[in-house]
């Protein structure tokens, strides 16, 4: 009954300034509606991250090749990864693969049907790339193991997003894009898939990766290439015989560094995660200036409270009001004042994520979980107590002759 009347009474004291208290929580509202959005944001766009790369399986296995540098600074990729490598690594591994799919890419390039013109991103691979990540052609179909070793193969398959923009309700196969300044005759419509790792494969169109390399790309060099083990038991063991013979192939000496990079799926989730950490330090800290300001707010409308109701504070300590009693008062007056921001700004965070999924149309979706609803009531729960404290304290030290006689 005590705590009870003890809101009522705290309710009453921001009911009868109700504009500045409005004005008070609304640093605390927009704080915590950053820290909402953002949080959604970051949850949706991992999840999607990670849910594409364990889409693809944990025997996956992904060479590149190094960062090149120049005088320590980063200066791009090496170009040290070719065909080469690739059918020498079939020699060599041999049954230990189920298969290898060497990719060379290219985002925004313009590909064009009649008057129909939009940026797609073109990768050039082999007919592996299909079987190792499970994508298949909804009308038409892939291109054979021949075409992928033909260097005059002018062929391609479009992604579901590809063909809806370039030939809209016609049906694309057997007709002819072109891509830059060549004409390629389309095989197949693939599929509508989303992500195959950290690519749109609807938006990409596919070309294979010999006819690639030398009439798209005019270049030797792939950009990684994917290697799936028989045994997923054994990746660890499977990506230390690729290094072996990768350095065999490039005629490395021992004690020299690599030119190339292999991962496993798994570390290159962990990759992802500690880069999603430092995402989540930087908005948080941008969202938390937010927070800080409003609590600044709600500590100086406290502050102006006692000082306007020092009478009253001397006429409850002159009934028997204890020093906690007025303390805790004050306390609950600064938790409310930040708990109806912190729900408002909830609120304000949740439509902003929703709005954001209609403006991203499909590319992740943000995510409203239990630890976003978690940390925001938490942020401002903590909030209110830090900057209620101060107002609070200074109000409970008051002398109650002094407060009495306070005009």
């Amino acid at each position: 009954m005590f705590y009870l009347r003890l809101v009522l009474t705290a309710m009453r004291s921001l009911d009868s300034h109700f504009l500045r208290s409005l004005l008070a929580t609304l640093g605390v509202l927009i704080g915590v509606g950053s820290v909402v959005a953002c949080m959604s944001i970051i949850e949706g766009a991992t999840g999607q991250i990670l849910r594409n790369l364990k889409s693809l399986g944990s025997d996956m296995i992904f060479v590149q090749p190094a960062t090149a540098r120049v005088e320590g600074r980063r200066v791009g990729v090496a170009q040290t990864l070719l065909l080469e490598d690739v059918q020498a690594l079939e020699r060599e591994l041999g049954e230990q693969v189920n298969g290898m799919a060497p990719v060379a890419l290219d985002a925004g390039v313009p590909v064009k049907y009649f008057q129909k013109s939009d940026d797609f991103t073109i990768i050039a691979t082999s007919d592996k790339y299909f079987e190792l990540n499970d994508y298949k052609a909804a009308e038409g179909r892939v291109f054979s193991h021949g075409e992928s070793q033909d260097e005059l193969a002018l062929v391609a398959c479009l992604g579901s997003k590809v063909a809806e923009k370039l030939f809209g309700g016609m049906h694309p196969v057997g007709q002819t894009v072109r891509i830059r300044n060549a004409a390629y005759r389309v095989l197949g419509v693939m599929e509508a898939r989303g992500n195959v790792g950290f690519i749109d494969a609807d938006q990409t169109v596919y070309i294979p990766v010999r006819a690639g390399l030398r009439r798209f790309f005019n270049r030797r060099w792939l950009n990684y290439l994917t290697i799936q083990g028989a045994h997923r038991t054994e990746v660890e063991q499977l990506k230390q015989q690729v290094q072996k013979a990768l350095r065999n192939v490039h005629n490395i000496r021992v004690g020299q560094p690599d030119d190339f990079e292999v991962s496993t799926l798994e570390e290159v989730v962990r990759d992802v995660n500690q880069a999603t950490v430092i995402f989540k330090v930087v908005f948080y800290s941008i969202a938390g200036i937010s927070l800080v300001v409003g609590g600044i707010g709600i500590m100086n409308i406290m502050l102006v409270s006692v000082t306007e109701r020092t009478r009253e504070i001397g006429v409850r300590m002159a009934v028997g009001a204890r020093r906690s009693d007025i303390l805790l008062q004050f306390l609950v007056e600064a938790l409310i004042i930040t708990l109806l921001g912190g729900a408002f700004g909830l609120l304000l965070g949740v439509l902003f994520a929703d709005l954001l999924d209609k403006v991203l149309e499909g590319m992740f979706n943000t995510e409203i979980n239990t630890s976003v609803v978690f940390t925001a009531l938490l942020t401002t729960t903590v909030v209110g107590v830090i900057s209620g404290i101060y107002p609070a304290f200074k109000a409970s030290r008051l002398d109650p002759v002094e407060a009495l006689r306070y005009e």
